[in-house]
Order: structure tokens, then sequence, then C-alpha cells
């Protein structure tokens, strides 16, 4: 299994509709800024690590996605978690709610 080092994502709006969006309103301030590349996955719940489906064993993280404000929400200030397979170019996402 690959591994990537982990690199912070910091948002930048590239539009004015992007940088007018409200932020939350009762999340806590970590909420919406734990976007990353590689590294290791901040699971919220139990650890999921997926296997290839090719059977190439298991899958490298990738990276994980936050919500965005309450409009732009994953399931109750949760994140979307991205896990690729580097043999087969094979991609899995896993949601997981706060």
């Amino acid at each position: 299994m690959k591994s990537i080092p982990p690199i912070q994502l910091i948002p930048e709006p590239l539009t004015d509709e992007a940088r007018n969006l409200p932020k939350f309103k009762w999340a806590s301030k970590e909420i919406g800024a734990r976007h990353r590349l590689g590294g290791e996955p901040q699971f919220l719940q139990n650890e999921q690590w997926p296997n290839c489906p090719a059977g190439h064993g298991r899958m490298t993280f990738y990276g994980q996605l936050d919500s965005i404000n309450d409009d732009i929400c994953i399931a109750d200030c949760g994140m979307i978690y991205v896990f690729m397979c580097f043999d087969c170019y094979e991609a899995t996402s896993i949601v997981h709610s706060n």
C-alpha cells in the first residue's frame, strides 16, 4: 500500500458566490477546516479502511473533505473519505457523520 504524506487543504473561495457562503452557526470551530490530502484519516466513527475490489489489498487513503456550512453539510457535520488503489486506479469513498 502506498502512503501519501499529510497535506492540509485550505479552502479558498473562487467566486463571489463562494465567498458569500454563510459560516456554520452551531458547529465547533474545527468543522469545515478538516480538509486534507494523505496522512491518516480522521475517522469520525469506527475505522473503515476499504480493500481494493480487484484484489490488490488495502487501499491508500487519498484525502478527506469536510462539510462546508449549515446548508452544505455532510451527514450532520461529517466528512467524505476517499481511498484509491494505485495498482488499478479504482477509487472509493466513505461518508461518516459527526
